[in-house]
């Protein structure tokens, strides 16, 4: 039973990470359909209502993606010391657990810029900001990778 339990639960983050990813690409599909003027590095645009609301579920997945992970992966900090002694697949673990927080710090971060730019009460001109939404989504997928291989070895862990 525990196990299919495990089982589900990845393939709950796997999907909320997917989902989240599906979504930032959209956004930014979404948000090169808006009437745009570029002039070599600079480009004046309108928001998208569409690229804003998109951008928002992607960034809200992947932020609630994280929580579900590391909350069923059982978040443990752990010292120097313990860290040298830990088994192997402690310290994959661990590993996993550093490497989600960045997928999640970059990507976050790269969605929320995307949004922000589609605010409805902004229409930027400036430096091009292309593709943030994409690739925040693309860490989306990068994120579940983390995620799964952090679930999987710190439940292996406890049984060492």
């Amino acid at each position: 039973m525990a196990r299919i339990v495990s089982i589900l639960a990845c393939l709950l983050i796997v999907v909320m990470d997917i989902a989240a990813g599906i979504l930032g690409i959209k956004a930014e599909a979404a948000q090169n359909q808006v009437k745009h003027m570029r002039l070599w590095l600079f480009e004046c645009k309108d928001p998208s209502q569409e690229a804003f609301t998109l951008g928002v579920a992607a960034a809200a997945l992947l932020a609630l993606a994280h929580v579900l992970a590391n909350l069923l992966g059982g978040c443990s900090i752990c010292t120097q010391g313990e860290i040298s002694k830990a088994s192997p697949s402690r310290q994959c673990s661990l590993v996993c657990l550093i490497l989600t927080w960045v997928a999640l710090a970059i990507g976050l971060g790269l969605l929320v810029i995307g949004t922000m730019s589609n605010n409805k009460s902004r229409t930027s001109c400036g430096f091009t900001h292309h593709h943030y939404l994409s690739l925040g989504g693309i860490l989306c997928f990068v994120h579940a990778g983390f995620s799964v291989g952090y679930y999987v070895t710190a439940t292996a862990s406890l049984t060492d």
